[in-house]
């Protein structure tokens, strides 16, 4: 039996399903080892490696020329899986990293090693029956963890969800509790999109009623609030590294919003003064922009809208 022969027979004795242990999985599994075609399972290893560093691997010690365009696919379809059965670990050094670092990384359950480095000897079978006897407590220990570093958010009606750690995700919560309870009272929020590539909220029918029918998220501004008494509906970006309502973006929602019954508001969101800086001379007319720093204040980029004097 050849190495990758063996290490899909560990994973069926993982008991993962049949696309989990193909021979894509048994490479990944390899990489993830820190193992080639002549090495023992008593000297697998578990060090953290990005998807890259595990396609680096299969080409150089494994010998096998897979494609760059594959990465997405042992991400998804391996990776993921592998995270979800508590089998690796995703980001253990810094829960709250962002989906989309550089850094982000996977090693396998030091568990599963212990019971990995046993393969091929008597004492495989057994540990293989205690490890899958504790897969879900160990599955939700790590799940726990992962859950320990999403960020709580408070709508303004009261209801709570959790967005992953990190990225924009800390602005968006500005946006949710401290935007709403200055700008929008008695806001409903009806879209928060999540860095964690999950939606948080998306409350479809409502914005049905109000005339918005939108079947892909992705197209989506990150955060969508109703203001009932104004017939308002503020469609908000989080700006912190990219994407605030220049003029392509200003089209792109008018367009996905051309329907609406309740007047559009275009908001651009910044952590404060110096990332706003960076985006200043893109900006749309007709928008407006609010500072987390300062987060009692709006910048109105509305021409004559607002021109006149201040009476204090």
């Amino acid at each position: 039996m050849s190495t990758i022969q063996e290490a899909q027979a560990i994973l069926r004795a993982f008991d993962f399903d049949r696309q989990r242990t193909n021979e894509q999985a048994g490479r990944t599994l390899l990489a993830l080892a820190g193992l080639d075609e002549n090495s023992a399972w008593a000297d697998a290893t578990n060090k953290r490696m990005g998807v890259r560093q595990i396609l680096d691997w299969m080409r150089g010690p494994l010998h096998h020329p897979i494609a760059e365009n594959t990465r997405e696919t042992i991400r998804r379809f391996v990776l993921h899986q592998f995270v979800d059965a508590g089998f690796c670990l995703h980001n253990d050094d810094d829960p709250s990293r962002a989906t989309n670092s550089s850094k982000n990384n996977y090693r396998l359950n030091p568990e599963a090693l212990l019971t990995i480095r046993l393969y091929g000897t008597p004492d495989f079978g057994p540990a293989i029956e205690e490890y899958v006897a504790e897969a879900g407590s160990l599955a939700a220990k790590y799940q726990a963890a992962r859950d320990l570093a999403r960020i709580p958010v408070t709508t303004p009606e009261g209801d709570t969800f959790t967005l992953k750690a990190g990225g924009q995700n800390v602005l968006i919560k500005a946006m949710v509790e401290e935007f709403c309870a200055y700008f929008v009272p008695g806001g409903e929020v009806l879209y928060v999109g999540d860095a964690d590539e999950k939606l948080a909220t998306f409350e479809r029918e409502r914005l049905a009623a109000l005339g918005v029918n939108v079947d892909e998220h992705g197209k989506m501004p990150d955060l969508v609030v109703y203001q009932p008494d104004k017939n308002w509906l503020f469609l908000m970006e989080a700006a912190s590294t990219h994407g605030p309502v220049d003029h392509i973006r200003y089209s792109e929602l008018s367009s996905l919003f051309s329907r609406s019954t309740a007047d559009l508001v275009y908001v651009s969101c910044f952590p404060d003064r110096s990332v706003m800086r960076r985006f200043l001379p893109d900006l749309a007319w007709e928008t407006e922009v609010w500072l987390a720093s300062e987060p009692t204040h709006m910048i109105h980029l509305n021409g004559e809208k607002f021109l006149g004097p201040y009476h204090h």
